[in-house]
């Protein structure tokens, strides 16, 4: 079968390549699934630089998650059938033809739920329902995030929309304004106005933000913490800029704001399965009501591998990349 690997780590774009693996067999309580479309995350291309939390051996087979078709099942198997569309996330050896993986992580998916979202819905859009949970926010009040046109800032927009919680979404360009409205995402304010913190008090009123999310580090960090209410909270959800996060100290002390980490396989580490179900069953709602949107950019066929990797990393792609391993082109 075919499988995207690199062996060594670098540049996404340079390391890639397309070679034959042997087709894997499930084993107890596994299932396989044929693939037919696997997304790509930004955790994933790091992960290739060698620069993320989880290091694989090399050579390694890229990706983390997929959508396919099951087409066998491991003994012990029972809650999964051959032909079931399903995804699955959190594994790793998703970008190849034939993918392993444990059944009780695989999730069915409904006919209400095309290809193009299901196989993104669970590794980005689980860390949004996650992250809001983990901020304890009620309806009305107001959180701030950056990186707002992102996989991870577009479903949190639509998770805080439909939890009546309120959210400032900040992007860089003025174009990620009409974008995100595109999809019904509103309150959006572009940082390439001089005049951006006025914008996002006027949109919050007399009402404190309560939580600011930053993705990006570096000078935005405190930007985001700046703005923040009294016994506000900035949580650290990536580092996009590749710089420290810079704050000021006053902020901390005469606001007693706090600063936080947040890495979603940490948090699921010590999330019940209940609660796990709970919110996965919150994204299949909303994805089959069409209230969450998951838009595809672009898909390429796994032959072009580095092509969908180099495209993935260009500023302002506003959706997720794909490939596909039945192809299409």
């Amino acid at each position: 079968m075919r499988s995207v690997i690199h062996s060594s780590f670098g540049n996404p774009a340079e390391v890639l390549q397309v070679a034959e693996r042997p087709t894997p067999n499930p084993g107890a309580g596994q299932v396989r699934i044929k693939s037919t479309l696997s997304p790509i995350h930004n955790h994933d291309l790091w992960t290739i630089r060698g620069q993320y939390g989880y290091k694989p051996q090399l050579p390694a087979v890229g990706g983390s998650e997929v959508s396919g078709v099951v087409d066998a099942i491991g003994e012990g198997v029972e809650r999964i059938k051959v032909g079931q569309r399903v995804v699955v996330a959190g594994i790793h050896e998703a970008w190849a033809d034939y993918v392993v993986a444990p059944a009780a992580a695989v999730i069915p998916l409904p006919d209400a739920v095309s290809e193009e979202v299901g196989c993104q819905l669970i590794a980005m859009p689980l860390s949004a329902v996650m992250l809001l949970d983990y901020l304890h926010l009620e309806p009305g009040q107001w959180f701030i995030q950056n990186t707002a046109n992102g996989a991870v800032g577009k479903t949190l927009a639509m998770l805080a929309n439909a939890r009546g919680i309120n959210g400032v979404n900040l992007i860089r360009r003025e174009a990620g304004i009409a974008e995100l409205a595109a999809v019904g995402i509103g309150n959006a304010v572009s940082t390439e106005s001089g005049d951006w913190k006025e914008q996002v008090r006027g949109l919050v009123g007399d009402a404190p933000l309560a939580a600011g999310i930053d993705s990006v580090g570096g000078d935005a960090s405190g930007d985001i913490f700046g703005l923040l209410g009294e016994n506000g909270t900035l949580l650290s959800f990536g580092a996009m800029s590749g710089q420290p996060m810079r704050r000021n100290s006053g902020d901390a002390i005469f606001k007693q704001a706090t600063v936080k980490g947040f890495w979603a396989s940490k948090i699921s580490e010590v999330t019940s399965g209940a609660d796990k179900a709970r919110m996965i069953g919150e994204l299949l709602t909303l994805a089959a009501s069409g209230e969450l949107k998951l838009p595809v950019e672009a898909i390429f066929d796994v032959e072009n591998a580095t092509l969908a990797a180099a495209a993935s990393e260009k500023s302002g792609r506003g959706s997720k990349l794909h490939y596909t391993c039945e192809g299409r082109r």
